[in-house]
């Protein structure tokens, strides 16, 4: 009687599906064959690999107990800090995550992308990417369309970032050929990954509800939503979120505040500001004839940028209205911001001037001040101390008026005593 087949089990982290395969239908090599089931290797917030690729092998115990073939679990506390950071990212920008496995990390060095990630949104013929990390350096990649998978250069990044099996990468993709990269370290659960923490600090995403509830389709990074309260002074392209630009234009091309754009990084960020802040941003710009952000440094986070843009007009506002009664501390204060916002780029110099203009003039304002008051203490010392001379004055004329003991020196009266004293009754 022939023994009973026993089956082992390939599990596939995908879709969370486990296929049974026949013991008999093994290759020689180990190596179960690939199940022609639809949608095995479906992936999940990026978790999924080509199953050519090496994974994880480990032999069950005893004879019949067939291969596991295991894939990074979603569960770990890197994956779950990944996801709170892909929370904080733009909506408007597709995100995927993936964990590392040994193959992407060591042997090969090769990246497997999702299927339907690549589908939508990346390029159909094999080209360069370049993958960005949290400092803003580039490393370039060769994307392969066919294999939807990032092979020369990857191996590069890896070793660069040291990353680890179980590591965790956020790929955001801000361009059509560009990754902006997070990395979640696996050893680090007790401690923030720095990219939650810079994610965090930035505050509360802005964003429009109506932006929200808007479902992208294919390689869509802004939403086409109008909002009637900003139609009369504003175009269409206000409007419509980030997305790219189109073309490099001058500030001498821009002839008003309808067709004045603020870009940053190829981006158009103008949705990121208040019409109040844009016009005034506009005038600003105008009132020096050039774009205040163009030097902006490379990499920086659209939303610091519109918080630059933001705090820069908030301070130009104070400027103007401040008067003679403004805290010094105040200034003081305007003083450091812009002067953090000028080592990133911000052309805030002709700010500074003003300010350093005001400061100066306060200080000597405060020194007036000093001085009065200082001066009057000093005339009161000297009323005071006319007061006492007057009284000390007044004493010794009173005390040359007594003749008669002027005139006598202590040894005629000392003689005069002791005379006295003995003479006889």
């Amino acid at each position: 009687m022939a023994e009973k087949e026993r089956w082992p089990v390939c599990s596939f982290m995908g879709d969370g599906e486990a296929v049974a395969v026949p013991h008999s239908k093994l290759k020689k090599k180990g190596r179960p064959p690939i199940p022609k089931k639809e949608n095995v290797f479906k992936e999940l917030n990026g978790v999924d690999d080509d199953p050519r690729n090496p994974q994880k092998r480990r032999k069950g115990e005893g004879t019949g107990m067939g291969i596991v073939i295991d894939a990074p679990p979603c569960n770990t506390q890197a994956y779950q800090r990944a996801k709170e950071v892909q929370a904080n990212l733009s909506p408007q920008f597709p995100t995927f995550l993936k964990s590392m496995l040994p193959s992407h990390v060591a042997g090969g060095f090769w990246l497997g992308l999702p299927k339907k990630f690549c589908n939508l949104y990346m390029p159909k013929l094999d080209t360069t990417i370049a993958l960005e990390d949290e400092t803003g350096q580039l490393y370039e990649t060769k994307y392969l369309a066919q294999k939807a998978g990032l092979s020369a250069g990857w191996r590069g990044f890896s070793i660069a970032h040291n990353l680890l099996e179980m590591d965790v990468l956020i790929f955001h993709l801000v361009q059509p050929s560009k990754f902006r990269v997070y990395i979640i370290r696996s050893q680090e659960s007790d401690e923030l990954d720095g990219a939650l923490v810079l994610l965090k600090s930035d505050g509360c995403r802005k964003q429009s509800d109506d932006a929200n509830d808007h479902k992208n389709s294919g390689m869509i990074f802004c939403a086409n939503v109008s909002h009637p309260d900003q139609v009369e002074n504003t175009s269409e392209d206000f409007d419509s979120g980030i997305r790219f630009s189109e073309s490099v234009v001058s500030f001498k091309q821009v002839t008003g505040v309808e067709n004045f754009r603020i870009v940053v990084n190829g981006l158009v960020i103008d949705s990121e500001l208040s019409k109040y802040i844009r016009n005034k941003y506009y005038e600003l710009c105008c009132s020096q004839r050039s774009f205040l952000h163009d030097h902006l440094l490379e990499g920086l986070n659209t939303k610091l940028a519109a918080g630059i843009i933001s705090e820069t007009i908030n301070i130009a506002d104070a400027i103007k209205a401040s008067n003679l009664t403004t805290s010094p501390d105040s200034l003081v204060i305007w003083d450091k911001t812009l002067k953090a916002f000028e080592t990133m780029g911000m052309n805030v110099s002709f700010l500074l001037i003003r300010l350093d203009q005001l400061m100066k003039l306060a200080l000597k304002l405060k020194r007036y001040k000093e001085v009065t008051l200082e001066r009057d203490h000093a005339a009161e010392e000297l009323k005071a101390l006319e007061a006492k001379l007057l009284e000390v004055k007044q004493t010794i004329n009173r005390l040359d008026q007594e003749n008669d003991i002027q005139h006598m020196h202590p040894e005629r009266l000392e003689t005069m005593f002791q005379e006295l004293a003995d003479a006889p009754w």
